[in-house]
Formats: structure tokens, C-alpha cells, sequence
């Protein structure tokens, strides 16, 4: 990314070992959370870096200011209740943190 880009970054808000759920929202358009794992609660794993948003970038837009992206970790159990694996299993995904919402 370039320093201007950066530059133009939300500040994140989350810190790794936070609890985060998944807005649950269908808006229209182009959207990089997966169906399946909105309502979902989960705990930011990492913190990846600030991107411009690629829900803005599909319309041909700048997609800034740049959002944070996360890795958070989901049990497979929560996201499949008839997952029959480890009950220790999980998912990781990376969410753009305008999906995100604290957890108390």
C-alpha cells in the first residue's frame, strides 16, 4: 500500500484476543463476508494490515479510506452444528472490520 494510502487508514479497534461478532447484514452489491459466517461470534486471531475495501474498489471507487482486516477464529461447531470433527476445530477467516462488532 502505498503511503498515502496508509496514511488514509481507519485506526483499528480491535486487538488480537478480542471477542467480535459478525454484523449480520445482506446488503446489495459486491461483499466480502461470507453468508455463512454472519451473526457468528468469534476472537481476532491477528490483525492483517489496512487494504482500501474492496466493496468500494468493485464499483471502480478508491476504496479509502484503507480498513482493517482481521483474521478471526470461528469453533466449527458454532458455524456447522452438525460438524462431527474435534469439538477443538476452527475456522479462520479474514473480515474487513466494518463487519465487526465488539463483544462484551
Amino acid at each position: 500500500m502505498s503511503a498515502s494510502a496508509a496514511e488514509a487508514a481507519v485506526p483499528a479497534r480491535f486487538k488480537v484476543g478480542d471477542k467480535v461478532a459478525v454484523r449480520f447484514a445482506d446488503p446489495p452489491g459486491h461483499v466480502r463476508t461470507p453468508w455463512y459466517i454472519r451473526g457468528h461470534t468469534g476472537v481476532i486471531e491477528r490483525l492483517c494490515g489496512a487494504f482500501p475495501n474492496p466493496e468500494e474498489l468493485a464499483f471502480h471507487r478508491s476504496g479509502l479510506p484503507a480498513q482493517p482486516l482481521y483474521r478471526v477464529r470461528f469453533p466449527q461447531r458454532q458455524v456447522w452444528p452438525d460438524y462431527r470433527g474435534p469439538a477443538h476445530d476452527t475456522i479462520e477467516i479474514e473480515i474487513f472490520q466494518h463487519w465487526l462488532e465488539p463483544v462484551r
